[in-house]
């Protein structure tokens, strides 16, 4: 069953170098700034938010969901049609990821009226929302942690203990320590002390998780959630065949969601390979594609194809195999990565096709807040999560909790210099968006590998039913003549000043078309 969207118009567009060819009735069959989006599609753009560096509604420079709620209109001329919200929950981190209350909002980011303002409010502008939820592992300061210590023994089998078999000098994929505390049995804490592992061979660990995304799914009314540490419920240290047994975990999980919301979203982080992500997809509706993201960043920085196509066809193919009705989620960058443009080493042209890329492929593509306008960062983690910056001029709105190492230059990266500037990396996000919105193809259709090949080009065709389109990406500074197979002759989009002159087609240097038959 599809559920209708919300149609939206795209916004006008002036982004430098941007033609349309078109007249008359020829031109109402292709992209212009005024086409209208595509509507009956499950497909969505996410935007990921880092709430304590995104914007200040209270004025005490810490990022909350009232400054949230105020630039959703911001998101929404963007054109993205999601959200997720890094973890939101009380903790005592920065950042989130080791919660001590699983049904309330951290007191630095507002209230739970203050999130269902937020909820509805996104809803109002066709936008989901989803949210970080932290399933692997409470804090350790976490009540039900601290009356494990205090020798509860209920709470105590919530998590995960050495016994005489344990290898206490076990170390993670990352050469971290796994087990830990005073004196023996030792807690199992895959990622920090802080943050001790739960035990999912106890089934009342999973019913109280059950139970608060009851509350965040009804009481709330969010749209599904981001899964952290999805592969690492039970971990290779508790059990050989862990991956098998997490599955069937998610599987069970998956079904209560969609009990209670059949329509929510359940995307997983399964940081691993492609055969490992696809066996996550029989349990939930998504996975982040970490291998097309350092794909699409090598094509870019090295101005060439690194087999985008056919390594993403060869996935999805196998995903398709294992996991009916799979969502495959891609990004350039999260929270855990160095930005995009400090790994393009601020080069804005690489940013630009970077985008191109990602917009043009399939999935659900993710952006990570700040992207758009080129923000920089890199780790430590702190670095890559800086506040947002919203005029050329310091504001109350924008966040103050730690001190910026990156992005100084304001009247470059600020969104209020870059909505100014017509051939911004802000105005190409919002262009290239609006393109993927307004084409079913571009939503929801495969992709295949093109038999179009010229040294310095990314070409892949969009497959949708009996109908597809043709992708030409220049990658680099140099115009680049391609000869089009003689179906292909419709031009349904360019930028740059690309020019046609029947099968021949002389490309700008860093410049996207799509033709149509």
């Amino acid at each position: 069953m599809v559920k209708k969207r919300i149609a939206w118009i795209a916004p006008i567009l002036l982004v430098s170098g941007c033609t349309n060819v078109f007249s008359g009735e020829e031109e109402a069959m292709k992209w212009s700034q005024e086409t209208p989006f595509v509507e009956d599609t499950e497909s969505r753009i996410y935007y990921e938010i880092f709430v304590r560096a995104f914007a200040d509604g209270d004025g005490d420079g810490i990022g909350d969901l009232k400054g949230a709620t105020s630039k959703l209109d911001y998101l929404h001329d963007l054109g993205v049609t999601g959200i997720w919200l890094m973890p939101i929950n009380p903790s005592p981190s920065y950042h989130g990821y080791d919660v001590t209350d699983y049904t309330d909002v951290h007191p630095d980011y507002g209230t739970i009226e203050d999130m269902k303002t937020f909820v509805k409010e996104a809803h109002n502008r066709g936008i989901d929302v989803i949210i970080d939820f932290v399933m692997n592992h409470s804090s350790s300061e976490h009540p039900w942690f601290q009356q494990a210590l205090a020798g509860d023994e209920t709470y105590r089998d919530y998590y995960v203990w050495s016994d005489d078999s344990t290898n206490l000098n076990q170390v993670g994929d990352w050469q971290q320590p796994v087990w830990h505390g005073e004196g023996e049995p030792k807690y199992e804490g895959v990622f920090w002390h802080g943050m001790p592992d739960m035990n999912f061979a106890n089934s009342q660990v999973m019913a109280e998780f059950k139970e608060a995304s009851q509350f965040w799914l009804e009481e709330i009314g969010i749209d599904g959630f981001r899964l952290d540490a999805a592969k690492y419920l039970y971990s290779a240290y508790q059990l050989d065949d862990h991956h098998e047994e997490n599955v069937a975990l998610w599987k069970d999980f998956n079904a209560h969601v969609k009990g209670i919301k059949p329509h929510s979203m359940l995307v997983g982080e399964v940081w691993d390979s492609a055969s490992v992500v696809g066996q996550y997809l029989q349990g939930i509706d998504s996975g982040f594609n970490f291998d097309l993201s350092s794909r699409i960043l090598s094509s870019v920085q090295q101005e060439k194809d690194t087999g985008i196509a056919p390594g993403l066809e060869k996935v999805r193919n196998h995903f398709s195999s294992v996991a009916e009705g799979y969502v495959d989620s891609t990004f350039l960058t999260n929270h855990d990565i160095d930005r995009v443009m400090s790994q393009l080493n601020g080069n804005e042209d690489h940013a630009k096709m970077a985008a191109s890329l990602l917009l043009t492929l399939p999935g659900n593509p993710y952006l990570y807040y700040g992207e758009e306008v080129g923000l920089e960062g890199m780790k430590p983690d702190e670095h890559i999560r800086e506040p947002m910056i919203w005029t050329k001029e310091e504001s109350p709105e924008e966040t103050t909790w730690i001190e910026r190492r990156y992005s100084t230059n304001r009247e470059k990266v600020a969104v209020e210099a870059q909505l100014e500037n017509e051939d911004s990396l802000l105005h190409h996000y919002r262009e290239m968006i609006a393109v993927r919105r307004s084409h079913p193809i571009l939503m929801d259709g495969e992709v295949t590998v093109s038999e179009v090949k010229k040294e310095g080009l990314v070409a892949f065709e969009r497959v949708l039913d009996e109908e597809s389109v043709l992708v030409l990406h220049n990658m680099t500074g140099a115009r680049v003549d391609v000869q089009l197979p003689e179906q292909w002759v419709d031009l349904y989009y360019r930028n740059g000043d690309s020019e046609q002159n029947g099968q021949s087609v002389q490309m700008a240097p860093y410049s996207t078309v799509v033709f149509s038959h």
